[in-house]
C-alpha cells in the first residue's frame, strides 16, 4: 500500500529506477541499429539507383516508416501498455534491417524501398521510448529521466558508424554488398533490445502511472480511488502540445535534411566511407552525449529556454555547415555536432513540454500522434534534401535549414504569454487548463 503523502506529493515511485534501468539497456543495444541507416542509407541507395537526387530517398522512407510505427505503436500501447508496443516495434525495426539486407544482395530497389518502411519502425521505437521514461518520474525530474533515456543510446548509436568498415567486410564475406553491413548489425540490435524490454520491462510504465493518477485524483478528491473511474478525466492542454510538437517537428526537419546529405557531400569531394562514418558518429553522438546536461538544464531553467536555444543552435549549425570548406572533415564535423546538439535541446524541451500537458490516460495515443508529425517531418527533409543538393548544391540545403531553423524561436516566443510556473515543472501530472 503507497503512502498517502506520497501519492499526493507526487514523490517518484520506487518502480521508475528499474524501469530506467531497463530502458537504458535496450537503448544501448538499439543505438546500433539506429545508426544503421543514418550512416549508410543514402550511400547504398546512391549506388542501386546511380543518382545522387535520390539519395534523400532511403531517409524519407524509414521516416515515413516511422511515422507509420509511432501511430501503431502508439495505439498499442494505449491498449496494452508500453512493454508490448516497444517490444513489437524493435522486432519489425529487426525485420525491417532483415529486408534492407536481402534488397541489397539480390539488388532489389523495390524490395529496399520496402524494408526501409518496416525499418523505419525500429527508428521511431527508439525515439518513443523516452516517453516511458518519463510516464513514472515526477515533474520536477522530468526533462532528466526523458535525457537519461536518450543518452543511453549513445554508446550503440556511436559505435555503430565506426563498424562501417568491419561490417561491411562481414558482409562482403557472405556476398553481400559491403554498404549493408551495418544492417546485419541492426539485425541483431533491434531484435536483442525487443528480446530485453519483452522480458525486463516489468510494471508496464504507463499501466503503473494511470493508476498512480487515479489514486492521487481520488485523493485530492477525498473520496476511494476505486472511484476515479467515476470522475471526469482531467483536461489534456492542447496549446501546450502545439508547441512542443512544433519544437520537435522543425528541429526535426532542419537536423534530418542536413545529415542526410553530408555523407553524399563528402563523398563526392573525395572522401571515403571511413570519414563520412566518423562524421555521422561525431554528430549522433552529439544527438545524444548532451542528454543528461540537457534535461538538467530543462528542469531547472524552463522548457522554453532550452527549445529557444535549440533554434539558434541549428541556425550557426547551419551556417558552418554551408560555409566549411567541403576538404576540410573538421570543419564539417564541427557543423554536424552543433545540428546534434541543436536537435537534442529541442527533443528533450519538446518531449518534456508535450508529457507536461497530457493526463496519464491520454499520453500514449496523443504521443505516437505527435510522433508521427515528428516523422513526416524528416521524412519531408530527407526527401526534398537529395532534390536540393542537385539543385542548389549542399550549401543551399545547409543554410536554408539554418533559416528555418529559426522559426522555432518565435513558436516558443508565443508560448512565453502562459503563465510563469508552466514554464517549469507543473504541480501535477497534467498541465494546468488554459486560463480564459
Amino acid at each position: 500500500m503507497r503512502d498517502r503523502n506520497d501519492v499526493t506529493a507526487g514523490r517518484e515511485v520506487p518502480e521508475q529506477r528499474r524501469i530506467l534501468a531497463v530502458l537504458v539497456f535496450a537503448q544501448i543495444l538499439s543505438g546500433a541499429g539506429l545508426a544503421a541507416g543514418i550512416t549508410v542509407g543514402a550511400l547504398l541507395a546512391e549506388e542501386m539507383l546511380g543518382s545522387t537526387g535520390l539519395a534523400g530517398v532511403p531517409s524519407a522512407l524509414f521516416t515515413a516508416g516511422a511515422a507509420l510505427g509511432a501511430l501503431g505503436i502508439g495505439q498499442i500501447c494505449r491498449r496494452y501498455g508500453r512493454r508490448p508496443g516497444l517490444a513489437l516495434g524493435y522486432a519489425v525495426g529487426a525485420l525491417g534491417s532483415l529486408g534492407v539486407v536481402a534488397a541489397a544482395a539480390v539488388g532489389s530497389a523495390v524490395l529496399l524501398f520496402l524494408a526501409l518502411l518496416v525499418y523505419g519502425a525500429g527508428t521511431s521505437t527508439g525515439l518513443m521510448a523516452r516517453y516511458a521514461g518519463a510516464d513514472l518520474a515526477s515533474p520536477e525530474r522530468r526533462g532528466r529521466a526523458v535525457s537519461m533515456v536518450l543518452f543511453a543510446t549513445t554508446l550503440g548509436a556511436v559505435v555503430g558508424p565506426n563498424l562501417v568498415t568491419l561490417t561491411g567486410e562481414v558482409a562482403h564475406s557472405w556476398g553481400i554488398p559491403r554498404l549493408a553491413g551495418p544492417f546485419l548489425l541492426a539485425v541483431a540490435a533491434f531484435g536483442a533490445a525487443a528480446v530485453a524490454l519483452a522480458a525486463l520491462l516489468r510494471p508496464d510504465p504507463l499501466r503503473l502511472a494511470e493508476k498512480l493518477a487515479a489514486a492521487q485524483e481520488a485523493v485530492a478528491a477525498g473520496s476511494p480511488a476505486e472511484d476515479a473511474a467515476d470522475r471526469p478525466e482531467p483536461r489534456l492542454n492542447r496549446r501546450e502540445v502545439v508547441i512542443g510538437t512544433s519544437v520537435m517537428v522543425l528541429t526535426q526537419l532542419v537536423m534530418i535534411a542536413i545529415m542526410t546529405m553530408t555523407p553524399v557531400h563528402m563523398q563526392a569531394h573525395g572522401h571515403g566511407t571511413q570519414a563520412a562514418g566518423l562524421v555521422i558518429a561525431l554528430h549522433v553522438g552529439a544527438m545524444f552525449l548532451p542528454s543528461p546536461l540537457t534535461g538538467l538544464l530543462v528542469d531547472r531553467l524552463g522548457r522554453r529556454w532550452i527549445a529557444g536555444a535549440s533554434g539558434l543552435t541549428l541556425a550557426v549549425a547551419g551556417l558552418l555547415a554551408a560555409l566549411a570548406p567541403p576538404h576540410s572533415v573538421p570543419a564539417l564535423a564541427t557543423a554536424l555536432v552543433l545540428l546534434g546538439i541543436g536537435w537534442n535541446f529541442g527533443l528533450v524541451s519538446g518531449t518534456a513540454i508535450v508529457t507536461d500537458a497530457l493526463p496519464p490516460a491520454r499520453r500514449a495515443s496523443a504521443q505516437g500522434l505527435v510522433d508521427v508529425g515528428i516523422a513526416l517531418a524528416g521524412a519531408a527533409g530527407g526527401m526534398s534534401s537529395g532534390l536540393v543538393v542537385v539543385v542548389g548544391g549542399y550549401p543551399t540545403l545547409a543554410l536554408a535549414g539554418g533559416v528555418l531553423a529559426l522559426a522555432v524561436v518565435p513558436v516558443v516566443a508565443w508560448s512565453v504569454r502562459r503563465p510563469a510556473h508552466l514554464d517549469t515543472a507543473p504541480a501535477s501530472s497534467h498541465a494546468e487548463p488554459e486560463p480564459k
